[in-house]
Order: structure tokens, then sequence, then C-alpha cells
């Protein structure tokens, strides 16, 4: 339910309101708007009469949300939410942000590498795995620790903050210390255990669409780790598991308007999984600009030929460069900034 109170309502009036709900074992979180103050309520509401509510003074309208999601919910909160990654500002009408870098942390030196370039072409910040969920046991499964801490270094020396997969509750320790926005996969995304693990972080959580999961199901996901006490989350779409075998996977970026509709959350598009071929990241990075979304994660390697992984759909640094020259153009189209 949502409760949307007058915005002249004195302090004292709002508490009175909280309290009589939380009195009846809801709870209450609260946004304060430019015109009005939106109370959303989680828990059972149908114990609450909408007349009584609305004979209150300051209560402006009652309204009750049939989505299962609450705090993902753009009624419970009208504003975009805006995430704060050491002086990034990701979501609402701030720049669109870019991530980039290689899918493997390969060692510390081809790390320093790729992230001096790919900050000389204008990325904000460096993604890499160092935890590598891979479909076969065999395969190279990360550095681990050692690929932390190699983005660890790469950070102290060009200042991009590291965006990185979480794969295990295990890791949290390490990730609390070390990583600036934590990843959850598209493997773990209905990993509920461990999305109420990373509700508990005091860090933004990228969360990537499942691979076979439905636009409702994604918010659901990120509602677990809202309701765990995290509210930064930032949404990544990398595509779904289709009958189509001449992409990696299927993207469709009316999900950027949808998600812009449905939540408050910012999201990115991750055109490398999406697309699988490194041909196909730029058109589809510059559509997923056009429709709107907040940023870019692209996978960029010196040399993709010899990548420990999915080199087929990673960019060469001059590649990631010209194709920001082209973002920048098409950002300016629709109103943003890169």
């Amino acid at each position: 339910m949502i409760i949307t109170l007058k915005r002249t309502a004195p302090e004292t009036a709002v508490e009175n309101i909280v309290h009589s709900f939380e009195a009846r074992n809801l709870t209450v979180h609260r946004s304060y708007g430019e015109n009005y103050i939106v109370l959303g309520l989680v828990g059972d509401t149908t114990q609450l009469d909408d007349r009584s509510i609305l004979a209150n003074e300051w209560v402006e309208n009652v309204q009750r949300v049939a989505a299962p999601y609450k705090l993902a919910n753009r009624m419970f909160h009208p504003e975009d939410t805006i995430i704060d990654v050491n002086g990034i500002r990701i979501g609402g009408h701030e720049k669109i942000v870019l991530m980039a870098g290689p899918c493997s942390i390969e060692g510390l030196e081809p790390t320093l590498e790729i992230a001096r370039a790919v900050k000389a072409a204008g990325a904000d910040m460096l993604r890499g795995g160092a935890y590598k969920p891979r479909t076969s046991p065999y395969a190279f499964q990360g550095l681990g620790t050692e690929g932390i801490m190699d983005m660890v270094k790469a950070r102290e020396e060009t200042g991009l903050p590291i965006v990185t997969e979480l794969m295990d509750a295990a890791q949290l320790d390490e990730f609390e210390q070390n990583v600036d926005v934590v990843q959850i996969g598209a493997r773990n995304m209905q990993n509920y255990t461990l999305l109420k693990a990373v509700g508990r972080l005091h860090k933004p959580v990228l969360l990537k669409r499942g691979m076979s999961a439905t636009i409702e199901e994604w918010i659901m996901s990120a509602e677990y780790i809202m309701a765990s006490g995290n509210p930064n989350v930032i949404m990544c779409e990398r595509g779904i598991r289709t009958f189509e075998k001449y992409t990696r996977n299927t993207l469709d970026p009316a999900v950027i308007p949808i998600i812009k509709q449905r939540t408050h959350l910012p999201i990115i598009i991750d055109p490398s999984h999406a697309t699988g071929d490194w041909k196909l990241i730029e058109p589809v990075a510059l559509a997923a600009i056009a429709a709107g979304c907040d940023g870019l994660i692209i996978e960029v390697h010196q040399h993709p030929e010899s990548a420990w992984s999915d080199g087929a759909q990673s960019l060469k640094p001059d590649r990631f460069a010209s194709l920001i020259t082209k973002a920048r153009a098409v950002a300016e189209a629709v109103g943003r900034e890169i």
C-alpha cells in the first residue's frame, strides 16, 4: 500500500501516521519528493481501511499495489535512485557510466595495462572477473583473491573503482573490504540466500538478469537485496536465452524503459554477453544508450585472441575508444552525457 501525504505535513504529523502503521506490525518506508511525502507500507495491509486513512487531513491519496515488489516499485519511490560509487553517480539524469575491462583477471601486469587503456579511452570503472562461474568444471575458474588484489592495485594507480562478481557468501568480507561494486551474476540471480547476504553489505550491488528470468522475477531478486537492508541496487541486462543462435543471448532494449517505468533503480546494459560477438557490441551499445540506459559494462582486452575467457566478445582498446566517441553523440541526442 502507498500513502501519499501532502508535502506541507508537519514532521510531527508524519511521525504520528508512521507510528500508527508500525503499531499494526507494518514496515513503513518513507520517500520525500518535491511535492509529496510517500509512505510505502509492507506487510499485511488487508487490516487497513482506506477511508479511515483518507480521513486524516494530511493524507492526499491511498493506493493498493498489485505488483509483488514493493521497495523497488516506482510507486513507493517516485524519484530516481542515484547510486554513488566513489563520487561516480549512476542513475537519474546523471552521466552514462562506462564499466570496462577483461572477462577474467589474468595477472597484475595485464590488469594494470588494460586499466590504463580503458581509462585513457574514457571508462569510469574497471570490470573484471576474479571468481569465475563456468559451465565446465574444467574451465578456468579465476584467480580468486589474487585477482581481487590485482584489481585493487589497478585502482590505486588509475583511480578506477572496481566491479567484480561475488559467487559465495564466504567471500563477503573480502568484497566488503576491497570491492566498490559487487556483481551478482546471471547464474546467481535467484540464489536467495546469497541475495539476502549481499543485502547486508554496505556496497552497491550490480544485479544481472538470469538467463531465463522474466522481468518480474529479476525485479523480485532486487527486492530481496533491498528488503535485507541494501537499497543500492543497479539492474544489469545481459540478454536472455532463446531459440536464436546468431547471438549468445537475446537482448530486448524495451527492457530499459520497462525497468524505468516500474522501478526507480538504475539500469545498465551488457552488450558483450548479450551478443557474444565483438562485431555486434557497438551497435547494441549505441541502441541501449538511445533507449535510455544509465550505463554500459563492456569486456575489453588487449589481446582477445589469447584471452583466458570470452575473447570473442571482447573489444580491443582502440575499438572501445571509437565506440565511446560515437556513444557521446548518441547520448547528446537523447539529452544525456558520457
